[in-house]
């Protein structure tokens, strides 16, 4: 309301600002053209009378009379000095008290420095001369009654305005308070849909609010998941080390020095389990982070690659796994680097951990149409079709399975994958035995 206040002001004030402006501009045409017309129209009323010099008198007295009365009414002060002669003697003169010739503007004399504009009519057979002098008043507008003049109709047209203005979006509000107050009102955990509005300006509003408390309540439920299935994963190994801290503790050992180093070994892997896991929780959730809004830089993928199986290398020693990698031509893709080594580093070691001893892993980066692809080809046992979906499940196992691990780093890899604009699948080796895990990305895509 203040806002449209302000503008009908300033409109005001223009449009006040360009009459003034417009009328200095032509004050003086103006009057020197209702000068010429009174000239004319008196003297063609002074020839009927022009023998009788006392009723050229009364006439001239009753015409300013008329005229004084006139502009008094209007409020209008400019001066107006109507002279006559008869023959070269002056008849009649209505400014006696101003000298014959008039000041010009700047002059002593002259009011308000204003200009005056003179016309003269003469006929020559009655020998009637009239003169008319005109002051020209540009500053009229700038009095009191001037400026009441141009404002009185904003001013009495401004509540007028206002008050429709104020009633229409007073009225228009309504239902966005009526929203905002249904808002307030809820509970922190009351994240259920609003009811569509009939308005259908506000319908969008409406639905991108839901659609975003949809999104925090799917993030809510998905963070009470990974909490939960955090602290059921989590219990096996703190009981493990719970109880392997006890048996150090107790001194009612038939042979303490055996079962001291049993409770030993025993503390030392659930610790170690503990660890992988929690490295492990927090891998999935960084991997799973939402992008970063800066625009992340290109990255040579086949030097990327190679540093991550170099890390990988001393694991693949330890039991005689050779790993060959291949790639054709650099592959610049952007990359998110953290996400994109959890990414690799569990995919690498699920590779060297189900491959049998003196084993050989695959990896291949080539570049295709549309991207590039990363595969991963090991010698292990594979996974049965029906379960390479599931794997993908956070904490499953499959089972029957030999090897230590959380259930967690195909998860990880696929948040990871699609972190970095990939889509990962897995495959079983008709060759022989192994699994072939293909990660595609597609190079017109930022991460």
């Amino acid at each position: 309301m203040l806002g449209f206040g302000i503008v009908i002001i300033s409109v005001a004030i223009l449009g006040m600002a360009y009459v003034l402006y417009e009328a200095k501009a032509n004050q003086r045409l103006r009057t020197a053209n209702e000068n010429k017309a009174h000239t004319r129209e008196i003297l063609a009323q002074m020839i009927d009378i022009a023998e009788d010099a006392e009723k050229l008198r009364h006439a001239a007295s009753m015409i300013e009379k008329i005229r004084n009365d006139m502009y008094r009414e209007l409020d209008f002060h400019s001066l107006v000095r109507l002279q006559i002669w008869k023959n070269q003697e002056l008849i009649y003169n209505s400014q006696p008290q101003l000298p014959i010739l008039l000041p010009e503007p700047g002059t002593p004399g002259a009011r308000h420095a204003n200009a005056w504009v003179r016309w003269v009519e003469k006929d020559t057979v009655t020998g009637i001369t009239v003169e008319r002098s005109h002051e020209v008043d540009d500053e009229w507008m700038l009095t009191m009654s001037g400026v009441s003049f141009l404002l009185s109709s904003t001013v009495f047209s401004l509540p007028l305005l206002l008050l429709p203005a104020w009633l229409i979006v007073g009225i228009g509000l309504r239902p966005l308070r009526s929203i905002a107050a249904e808002i307030e009102q809820r509970t922190e955990s009351d994240l259920t849909a609003l009811p569509d509005s009939k308005y259908r300006e506000l319908s969008p509003l409406v639905s991108a609010i839901n659609h975003l408390m949809l999104r925090l309540q799917q993030r809510i439920e998905n963070e009470h998941e990974f909490l939960t299935d955090a602290a059921h994963e989590l219990k096996t190994p703190l009981a493990a080390i719970q109880i392997n801290a006890h048996l150090l503790l107790s001194r009612s050992a038939v042979d303490p020095t055996t079962r001291s180093a049993e409770a030993g070994q025993g503390l030392r892997e659930g610790v170690a389990r503990a660890t992988h896991m929690v490295h492990q929780l927090l891998a999935l959730e960084r991997a799973r982070a939402e992008p970063s809004p800066h625009t992340i830089p290109l990255t040579e993928l086949g030097s990327f690659v190679r540093d991550r199986l170099a890390s990988a290398a001393p694991l693949a020693l330890q039991r005689g796994i050779e790993i060959e990698f291949q790639t054709d031509t650099p592959c610049m893709h952007p990359v998110h680097l953290e996400s994109m080594g959890a990414l690799l580093d569990n995919l690498i070691s699920n590779a060297i951990k189900y491959s049998p001893e003196n084993g050989l892993i695959t990896v291949n980066l080539i570049t295709l149409e549309s991207g590039f692809r990363l595969t991963i080809t090991d010698q292990g046992p594979g996974i049965d079709l029906p379960l390479q979906q599931k794997v993908f499940e956070r904490f499953y196992r499959i089972p029957g399975q030999e090897q230590l691990g959380s259930g967690l780093g195909l998860a990880i890899a696929e948040r990871a994958a699609a972190r970095n604009q990939g889509r990962i699948n897995l495959t079983n080796n008709t060759d022989s035995k192994g699994l072939i895990v293909t990660i595609d990305f597609d190079s017109n895509t930022n991460a």
